[in-house]
């Protein structure tokens, strides 16, 4: 919507998916639902969108506890986390509170409810670049001490974060073990996102993981 704001002139559903981050399908589903609900674009793919005056989105409408629920989420997140999930969190907080009536902002700032930070040690390198691999599908190059304190360097697939109490986990295929493992991020020494991908779809790997460790609850 921004995006068509901004031009006087018919704006392709390419460069909409540019400025978005997004596949020019999103686009043209995105632009569909918005005609849906009411939004004045005129335009066609292959020919470019224009957005005429006098739309609005509907504003959001949050209960009181829906409202607290994204607020601790949030904090949450901000929290226990990484940086770049931190500030992402407090933008779409920001954006939330912005539409909100007047006499539900404060909802939004309510300290009922705490969360604390994390006490272990955090780890050295950057965790976001997990998100980043799993995003992208690639594998990583990671230097890691077991609990035996056996160092080793191993290349794995990252499929998931875990943020469990204190404790930082990157859970993955291990070319080594050849078999999926949790890794504690506070042991991983070095991580370094390789150029190669995945030979599977992450969220493939993530529903086998997930039956493996099923099947070995009930044994």
């Amino acid at each position: 919507m921004q995006a068509l704001r901004r031009s006087r002139e018919p704006v392709a559903g390419t460069e909409l998916a540019r400025q978005a981050g997004v596949s020019v399908r999103t686009i043209y589903r995105d632009i569909a639902s918005l005609q849906a609900i009411g939004a004045d674009i005129e335009g066609e793919p292959g020919v470019g969108y224009v957005l005429r005056p006098g739309f609005l989105l509907p504003p959001l409408t949050f209960t009181e506890d829906e409202i607290q629920a994204l607020a601790a989420g949030a904090k949450w997140v901000s929290r226990q986390t990484d940086d770049g999930l931190a500030r992402a969190a407090q933008d779409a907080i920001a954006k939330i509170r912005a539409v909100l009536p007047a006499d539900m902002r404060n909802k939004a700032d309510d300290d009922a409810l705490y969360v604390g930070r994390p006490l272990a040690k955090l780890p050295a390198w950057d965790i976001q670049i997990v998100r980043r691999a799993m995003r992208e599908q690639r594998k990583m190059r990671i230097v890691y001490t077991d609990p035996s304190g056996k160092r080793s360097e191993r290349v794995i697939w990252p499929i998931m974060l875990g943020f469990l109490e204190s404790r930082r986990y990157v859970a993955g295929w291990c070319e080594l073990r050849d078999d999926y493992r949790m890794f504690r991020a506070d042991r991983i020494e070095r991580a370094k996102v390789l150029s190669e991908r995945y030979t599977r779809s992450r969220r493939t790997l993530v529903r086998e993981w997930r039956a493996k460790e099923d099947a070995r609850k009930r044994t």
